[in-house]
């Protein structure tokens, strides 16, 4: 029987999925690692983004911040918490994989705040709104696509990076990878792949329901003529604040 036959026999063993280091808690561990750094990333990257995107200002920083993480490899990354003190476990891989979510969901943020049209912004200050409510009432609501995108794929990053738990005994579904790992690809590959595959499928499965859900919160007035921003924000990022300079 070949490695992937193997898996599937593994994924068919009920007690592989119910006993208490199995799929299903291991499942619930990734998940919570994941949301806790995908709600940390939010918190701290849109507002700075929607400050910026509003102000014009910082489109070189988001574009260096971006280059910059995405040059940094999360397990040397992951590496320099465990040594700064963090130890092992939920902390170091939660704050991991939090740098690695705030590049796009900063981007998009500052994006989509950048890409409201002008003179809608003109309109709404001759209107007599505040600062403030252009920004509430105005820029957030159109900027609502971008921002959803950037948290979309914030998310899936994150879900599929926070396999690498395991090497600092943070749990999630690595732990049944690096076990496979560790009992020989000739007995344990099965679980290796078959660890891979529900993490592949758990990605999937996200990445459509959030594609719901960004349709859903869209306004639908704009369903109709906004695309999902292009993968690569950050050159359209460096294009806005090229065009906001004076």
């Amino acid at each position: 029987m070949n490695i992937f036959g193997d898996a599937i026999v593994w994924l068919n063993d009920p007690l592989n999925w119910t006993n208490p280091d199995g799929i299903l808690a291991r499942a619930a561990e990734h998940l919570f690692i994941s949301v806790c750094a995908l709600a940390l990333a939010f918190a701290i990257a849109v507002p700075v983004g929607v400050v910026l995107g509003h102000t014009g200002r910082g489109g070189g920083f988001i574009v260096a911040l971006a280059n910059l993480t995405l040059a940094v490899p999360t397990m040397a990354l992951l590496t320099l918490f465990v040594v700064a003190g963090f130890g092992a476990g939920y902390p170091p891989i939660i704050l991991a994989l939090t740098v690695f979510g705030i590049p796009p969901l900063l981007s998009n943020a500052y994006l989509g705040m950048r890409e409201v049209d002008p003179d809608v912004r003109d309109a709404a200050r001759g209107m007599g709104l505040s600062g403030a409510q252009v920004v509430g009432r105005v820029e957030l609501p159109l900027a609502v696509p971008y921002i959803l995108s950037g948290f979309r794929t914030a998310a899936v990053q994150i879900v599929a990076t926070a396999t690498l738990a395991a090497f600092v005994n943070g749990g999630g579904l690595g732990m049944i990878i690096s076990r496979g790992f560790g009992l020989g690809l000739a007995s344990g590959g099965g679980q290796v792949v078959a660890g891979g595959l529900i993490v592949i499928a758990l990605c999937l499965a996200l990445e459509g329901l959030l594609a719901l859900t960004q349709r859903a919160l869209t306004p639908r007035a704009l369903r109709q003529g906004v695309r999902r921003p292009p993968s690569s924000a950050a050159d359209r990022v460096d294009a806005s604040a090229a065009a906001a300079k004076p």
